[in-house]
């Protein structure tokens, strides 16, 4: 059992919980597309996440055991045989049958998927918990890994806000400079 960032880094050592569950539950000879994810107060915690990517050994246990990890599944790659060239809905079909037959649970999660724009409107509406956006892949479009082929609409919330400054001699906050010095500076006290 390998597991690997998007970069090919091996990342197993870290995350002894996946590793363990992965050899318990999942048939040999799978490849699974997914995110590792670590919830902290009913949010996703992605400072954690990193946090655990440095351990290993005792230290990867102990952060197991803290903040424990879980495997958000994508996409399916491989089972058995490589499935890449299958388009996404016939992939995402035998990802569905694979957690329904081998009973998949936690840290295992089948991400959720739609194609319903409403449905999709109220995921949206999870930042809260840390959610960030959305992916939308093509139905009929086959795995093509290492190129981002997939979209990606983040959720961005702003705030509008006044600021009010003071910068040497002149305030912001009073929404005007100082006059002039008869000499064409600025004087201390704004005369």
């Amino acid at each position: 059992m390998l597991l690997r960032s998007r970069r090919g880094t091996d990342m197993t050592a870290s995350f002894p919980e996946i590793r363990a569950a992965a050899l318990a539950q999942l048939p040999a000879d799978t490849g699974i597309d997914g995110e590792l994810v670590v919830w902290e107060r009913d949010r996703l915690a992605f400072e954690r996440l990193q946090q655990r990517l440095a351990r290993r050994g005792a230290a990867a246990a102990q952060a197991a055991r803290e903040w424990p990890a879980h495997f958000v599944a994508f996409d399916l790659v491989h089972r058995g045989d490589d499935v890449t060239g299958w388009p996404y809905a016939r992939r995402r079909a035998a990802m569905e049958a694979l957690f329904a037959e081998r009973s998949l649970a936690a840290p295992f999660t089948l991400c959720p998927s739609t194609t319903d724009p409403a449905l999709a409107r109220e995921w949206l509406s999870w930042t809260a918990a840390g959610v960030e956006g959305l992916c939308f892949k093509r139905l009929e479009e086959a795995y093509r890994g290492g190129v981002r082929s997939w979209r990606k609409y983040k959720v961005r919330v702003t705030t509008e806000a006044v600021i009010g400054a003071v910068t040497g001699s002149w305030s912001l906050v009073r929404g005007r400079r100082p006059p002039r010095h008869p000499t064409g500076g600025r004087s201390e006290n704004g005369q």
